[in-house]
């Protein structure tokens, strides 16, 4: 698949990056020639330094020979023209990155006219990913995630004392229709090895056969309602801040928005119902405790600082909140994130990768998917004859311990994997990952992946 970058900024080099684990050709188009002369230099690309606005550009690339352009410059304006031209001029699918909440109330507008098929918003799909976490974990009934006779759940570790101090390895004797995929803890994400131990204050991702799952998780599940979030602070009030702050407005929460720079505290009291809004230094950490931060059900932090993010989240954590979400950028913060209990951290980067790589790949491959507090992805794949993963014993691929196979469903029959499964041209697998290592998934649609993967 030849597929085409237009714009060399984080998100572009981002998917870049992920894409080289694949089997992709890819340029890279961008109009400052000094980062285009380091990419090439770097990467196995092509490069191209012009102007994606203009047609000169667009055909000295062909881009009608392009199955999937990516516009992505720092500019809405840019990016929506030149996924326009692109799609004009002959290539299959054109994708634009915007950011402008006013665009936002008009994408179909946008799409429809500029005949593109699709935008990409990385603020809408992180305040998207709080929204999930704060609100719809409070009305889950029947799993996170359903698909054929395969479910996944959550539940918290305490409310069944037989998982306390249990290594995962154990777990299939006790409960030998399911399997622990994931483990929440301390805000992070772990895809647990069988050598890792059930801690008191996990919340686990248990995935098994419908109707067995369910059925337990209703006699240990705590039962909780939607009134559970009712006040919410949010730090920060850029573009997530913003969406996010009309979203829980909408769904019935008292929200609080603290912003420090008064100009953007009046474009937010325009723009946003029944929403408070603070002109204040959000790091003025007395100032919160008089805003009644110990008082608040959730606090997000969502500056553009990771260290201001990382500070008030620690704060608002040793007031007592009970959920504390941050967005993070840098990945060198993971080790620290995960001793400081923050309840959910997000990239930015991570999830819209995860995002363009979906509509890449549709619906052939990726049957289904469900994120999992921004920071993994559980993926229904289909898997057809060409994938040289198949008719290979699990116990024989190199899994890297950032992934994990949860479910394979063949016709009617549910399978838990062990060691000893193969995978067959037709069945769907069930696989969690990750998605900071989006590039292992590319890696498995490799018809020659088996060379990379196999011990």
């Amino acid at each position: 698949m030849k597929i085409a970058i237009l714009g060399a900024g984080k998100l572009g080099i981002n998917v870049m990056e992920t894409l080289l684990d694949g089997d992709y050709d890819i340029s890279v188009v961008d109009i400052n020639e000094e980062k285009i002369n380091r990419l090439s230099q770097s990467y196995d690309i092509m490069t191209y330094t012009g102007d994606i606005r203009t047609i000169e550009t667009l055909n000295n690339i062909n881009i009608d020979s392009f199955d999937f352009v990516l516009c992505c410059t720092s500019s809405d304006d840019i990016n929506i023209i030149a996924a326009s031209f692109a799609k004009a001029l002959g290539c299959k699918k054109s994708v634009a990155r915007v950011t402008d909440p006013e665009h936002m109330n008009q994408l179909d507008l946008i799409c429809h006219n500029f005949n593109i098929d699709a935008v990409i918003s990385p603020d809408m799909l992180i305040s998207a990913e709080i929204y999930h976490y704060l609100v719809e974990k409070y009305a889950i009934t029947s799993g996170i995630f359903t698909t054929n006779k395969i479910a996944m759940v959550e539940v918290e570790a305490a409310r069944d004392t037989r998982l306390i101090n249990m290594p995962i390895n154990e777990i299939r004797i006790t409960f030998p229709n399911l399997l622990v995929a994931g483990i929440s803890r301390l805000g992070k994400i772990i895809i647990p090895n069988g050598h890792d131990i059930i801690l008191k204050d996990d919340l686990l991702f248990l995935v098994g056969e419908k109707a067995n799952l369910f059925k337990y998780a209703k006699k240990i599940r705590k039962r909780k309602k939607f009134a559970d979030v009712k006040k919410v602070m949010i730090v920060g009030g850029g573009r997530t801040g913003f969406y996010l702050g009309k979203r829980l407005s909408e769904y019935g929460a008292f929200v609080k928005i603290i912003e420090k720079d008064e100009k953007r505290c009046s474009y937010l009291s325009d723009h946003l119902k029944n929403v408070m809004v603070l002109n204040s230094n959000g790091t003025d950490i007395p100032m919160l405790e008089d805003e009644n931060l110990d008082k608040m059900d959730a606090f997000v932090s969502v500056t553009g600082f990771d260290e201001e993010n990382l500070l008030l989240a620690i704060a608002a954590k040793n007031h007592g909140v009970e959920d504390v979400i941050s967005k993070i950028s840098h990945e060198s913060y993971d080790e620290l994130i995960t001793k400081l209990g923050i309840n959910m951290v997000l990239n930015p980067l991570d999830i819209s990768t995860s995002a363009i790589l979906r509509m890449i790949n549709g619906s052939d491959r990726v049957l289904s998917t469900v994120m999992l507090q921004g920071q993994a992805e559980l993926l229904e794949i289909y898997i057809d004859e060409n994938m040289n993963i198949i008719n290979t014993p699990i116990k024989n691929l190199n899994l890297p311990d950032y992934s994990l196979f949860a479910a394979i469903t063949r016709g009617r029959e549910t399978i838990i994997p062990k060691g000893n499964d193969v995978l067959k041209p037709g069945d769907h697998l069930t696989i969690l990952y990750l998605i900071s290592h989006r590039g292992f998934i590319e890696k498995l649609f490799r018809s020659n992946s088996i060379l990379d993967i196999i011990l």
